[in-house]
């Protein structure tokens, strides 16, 4: 194993799209061409992510869009202007759209007062026509999560949750600027059990400066004392150069080598497994009964955006600034800046300043990455034109099956056990644009 990790520890993107962002052809795209791919859909169904960007202490691990402000005035005029790019997409829809999913991220959504986060939840659902199924979840703060937060949002129909918890050492919390104790991440999540929250999840990071093997085990078992309904358990991301990024407080020195991150991290999936989690897709883990495993289990599970989701929508969504939406055949992102943002709003226009338009082959690649990224396999058929190119990309598989990381059968790919840890290096395999165009400066965080 420690020769792989020496071999695939290399910048690679995390594929939250595809293509992903660099390589977007913003050339070729405009508002009306984002308008249009809007209107291609027979469905109207949609996810919502809604980017809530303001905290009041910088985390140092953070590489988010955020604004760092305890003036709790903002919150209003924020709100007001999520609505008023709202109304602009009701008035792009050909339907009245169904909203199945509803995800507030961040930033600290907690950061907002309860009461304005129910009057803009409930402004957007009086727009939207009524559905049974849906799923709205939330990231909280275990520091600033209160329990009038909790039934506010339990009550408008949020029944998923997930706090941020990095790591129990106070040492790494001092490091990454991120305070709690385990007595208010343990009330926090008993609250929100006692509310009648399904899904309860933490977030835990592994390659944290100051952090080391022994903290990870620490944190570990402090989890199993809680058992979390589902556990996102990834890399820390060290992306210094990207522009407003807070990662500072630290030196490089601090940061456990490629070798000791690969070890925190096989010794931590190991304790999860012991305890009864199941490793779900990339980074996550589930209890057997959570509705993530079940997805998983029954090859629903789906990935965009928000991260990894039960419910499939072919159209995101993304409201607030830096917020990225989907419609399955465009990308758009918005402004990035606060102040660009209220401006775009002030015109009465879409705050979007860049976006891609997926040509045929973009959809193709965008499928199989999804089924590698959620169901660890993906097939394609040999007599079908849109999968010729499969016969250079099954070249540069050969050597990750050669490592006993995939199997390669009846044109069919299974990634192995041992190649889940290196999920990211079998999709570059798939990625074209990345293959044909290496980019001149660093992008993206190391792969393991």
């Amino acid at each position: 194993m420690r020769n792989l990790i020496e071999k695939y520890n290399v910048p690679g993107p995390r594929y939250t799209s595809y293509p992903t962002v660099p390589y977007w052809e913003e050339a070729n795209f405009s508002i009306a061409s984002w308008k249009k791919s809007l209107q291609q859909h027979g469905s109207d169904e949609i996810s919502l992510y809604i980017h809530l960007p303001f905290c009041e202490s910088l985390c140092t691990f953070c590489a988010c869009n955020k604004r760092i402000t305890k003036r709790h005035e903002v919150e209003s005029p924020y709100i007001q202007a999520l609505l008023q790019e709202w109304n602009m997409y009701l008035d792009i829809f050909s339907h009245k759209p169904k909203i199945k999913e509803i995800h507030l991220g961040g930033g600290t959504p907690t950061f907002f007062n309860p009461e304005n986060l129910k009057f803009l939840i409930e402004t957007l659902l009086k727009t939207s026509a009524k559905t049974e199924d849906i799923n709205f979840s939330f990231e909280g703060h275990p520091n600033n999560t209160t329990k009038s937060h909790l039934e506010t949002l339990f009550n408008l129909g949020f029944r998923r949750v997930s706090y941020g918890i990095q790591d129990y050492n106070p040492e790494v919390q001092k490091a990454i600027h991120r305070i709690q104790s385990f007595e208010n991440v343990q009330k926090a999540t008993e609250n929100a059990r006692k509310i009648g929250y399904t899904s309860v999840g933490h977030d835990i990071i592994y390659g944290l400066p100051k952090q080391t093997l022994e903290d990870i085990i620490n944190t570990i078992k402090k989890t199993k004392i809680l058992m979390p309904d589902r556990i996102a358990f990834y890399s820390y991301a060290h992306v210094p150069w990207t522009k407003g990024n807070g990662q500072r407080g630290f030196s490089e020195t601090d940061l456990p080598s490629p070798k000791q991150k690969r070890l925190q991290y096989e010794t931590g999936k190991k304790m999860l497994e012991d305890i009864g989690y199941i490793e779900i897709g990339m980074d996550h883990f589930a209890l057997p009964e959570d509705e993530l495993n079940i997805a998983f289990q029954n090859g629903k599970l789906h990935r965009n955006f928000m991260g990894y989701t039960t419910t499939k929508t072919e159209q995101l969504i993304g409201l607030g600034v830096s917020a990225i939406s989907d419609s399955w055949f465009a990308f758009a992102q918005n402004e990035k800046k606060l102040e660009d943002y209220y401006s775009r709003i002030s015109e009465m226009k879409l705050p979007v300043f860049r976006g891609h338009i997926l040509n045929q082959k973009d959809l193709n690649i965008r499928r199989h990455i999804l089924n590698l990224m959620c169901n660890f396999e993906t097939s394609w058929d040999k007599n079908d034109e849109n999968n010729l190119i499969f016969n250079d990309i099954i070249t540069d598989l050969k050597e990750f099956e050669q490592d006993e990381l995939i199997s390669i059968q009846n044109n069919k790919i299974i990634v192995k056990n041992k190649g889940k840890a290196f999920i990211r290096n079998i999709c570059m395999a798939f990625d074209l644009r990345l293959k044909s165009k290496q980019p001149e400066t660093k992008l993206f965080s190391m792969t393991i």
